[in-house]
């Protein structure tokens, strides 16, 4: 088991698969489509010092910085993580 720790969330970023367009023409491999500089992800476990962490639960989705996840392997699992400092927003469940 893992546990975050100096203000870090572990987050489940959504799959993207995008190999086929909305039209149903097939894209080559080697096609990268323009990515959105923030994505939208679900928060799995989080640091005791996350300084939002009351507003947190588990599968929260939050909004942060693509750019700065940050992506580790521990025992052949990745797991993504991002800092506090880049959560953009929370979002809210109606």
């Amino acid at each position: 088991m893992f546990k975050p720790v100096n203000r870090y969330i572990i987050v489940d970023i959504p799959e993207e698969n995008s190999q086929e367009t909305a039209s149903g023409i097939l894209l080559p491999e080697d096609y990268n489509p323009k990515k959105e500089k923030y994505i939208t992800v679900k928060v799995c476990d989080w640091a005791k010092d996350v300084r939002f962490g009351g507003a947190l639960t588990e599968n929260h989705e939050i909004i942060v910085d693509r750019k700065m996840i940050e992506e580790i392997t521990i025992n052949n699992k990745k797991i993504s993580m991002i800092l506090d400092n880049y959560v953009i927003g929370i979002t809210e469940t109606f």
